[in-house]
């Protein structure tokens, strides 16, 4: 290929990159038709038969004029600075209703909302997702409405799947945000940003054994609640189960404290809390080598005795010093029921998870054609 050609395959590419990006970053503003004013995004819900959870953050935005396109790239562009330059709208009055429990909370000064709503029994036990009413109010202004999605597991579920996201179920995390958001659209995302064999594996594992179950998948985060629209695209698109909420940090950045929440804080944090919540599930914690994921496993492991049944650890790197490290961790919680299992790829995990009798054979046979295939499709 001569030089001028491979100048246009670049700018080809770079093109396509900055449409879907510019694409992807305008979406969120289209829910209000460029009429601006005031915008809700709640995210998914999720909870027990006794309480569900629900956060979200109300916005207010700019409308557009009528000189702006419907469609089209200009469209997009005015709408990614419309994104830039919205604010977040404090002390709204918001109202969740689920069934025929309701609850009702205000904005925080950054325009978030976190409601806890005790339930009193009323929701289908047989349906793990149920569609919650959200009413938004600020100053006079015509209430907003919107519904958002709850997960609550069925009674019957026998297992709850914890993972990490960076280099754990997508190659490069979101302290590299560029290069993760180049490989989402520009490099086939459902075939290159996410390892091999992990949307089947996780299908395998929201399964079970017996590929009726509706497991709960809950995914932790180091970035922040801004990503959220991001990673749920990359979930679509590698057809990996959306899970009840991607659990995000808030950065809060100021001043005073410039920098955002250890990571590794915030991952035992909302372990803790799951545990707590969905009482009595066994649970299976998904992480990589390259963090802090197994040093924090082994401290759940060992705050809470007998309910993490595995910790899957995918080895990103080929350091002896912290092979041996993560080796001398797997040795300190050997005398539980939980096995610490350092692997290489997708099909091991896959391997593991079904002679322990998490998934079927089926599940594992899908996970080792995706692995042997990198490049088939994910069925």
């Amino acid at each position: 290929m001569s030089p001028l050609s491979r100048l246009r395959v670049a700018i080809r590419h770079v093109t396509s990159f900055m449409r879907r990006l510019v694409y992807t970053l305008a979406k969120p503003m289209k829910r209000d038709h460029g009429h601006g004013g005031l915008v809700v995004h709640p995210y998914r819900g999720y909870g027990s038969r006794e309480r569900v959870f629900l956060m979200g953050r109300v916005y207010r935005q700019v409308g557009l004029g009528r000189v702006i396109p419907r469609r089209g790239i200009l469209r997009d562009l005015a709408d990614v600075v419309r994104r830039i330059t919205r604010r977040g709208q404090a002390n709204a009055t918001v109202e969740v209703r689920l069934g025929e429990d309701s609850a009702t909370v205000t904005t925080d000064h950054d325009g978030y909302f976190h409601i806890q709503l005790p339930l009193s029994g009323n929701l289908p036990k047989e349906e793990c997702w149920h569609h919650a009413d959200l009413q938004v109010r600020a100053r006079k202004e015509t209430p907003v409405r919107t519904t958002t999605e709850v997960f609550i597991p069925v009674p019957e579920t026998d297992l709850l799947v914890i993972s990490d996201i960076d280099d754990t179920v997508m190659y490069t995390g979101v302290a590299h945000k560029l290069g993760m958001l180049y490989r989402l659209f520009v490099e086939k995302p459902h075939r290159r940003t996410a390892f091999p064999g992990v949307a089947s594996l996780y299908q395998a594992l929201h399964r079970g054994a017996d590929e009726q179950g509706q497991r709960p998948i809950l995914y932790v985060s180091r970035g922040p609640w801004a990503i959220y629209e991001v990673l749920e695209t990359f979930f679509q698109l590698n057809r990996i189960p959306v899970g009840p909420i991607l659990f995000l940090r808030e950065w809060g950045l100021s001043l005073r404290h410039p920098w955002p929440r250890r990571a590794e804080d915030h991952k035992q944090a909302v372990i803790t809390r799951m545990l707590a919540l969905f009482e009595g599930i066994p649970c299976i914690l998904v992480g990589d080598s390259g963090q802090h994921d197994p040093e924090v496993y082994k401290r759940i492991v060992e705050e809470h005795p007998g309910r993490i049944e595995e910790i899957y650890i995918r080895r990103v790197d080929d350091k002896p010093d912290r092979e041996r490290a993560i080796e001398a961790l797997r040795d300190q919680i050997r005398h539980t029921r939980c096995e610490l299992i350092l692997a290489a790829d997708s099909l091991l995990m896959a391997e593991h998870a079904h002679a322990r009798g998490y998934i079927s054979i089926h599940g594992l046979e899908a996970v080792r054609r995706d692995v042997m295939e990198p490049d088939r499709d994910t069925p």
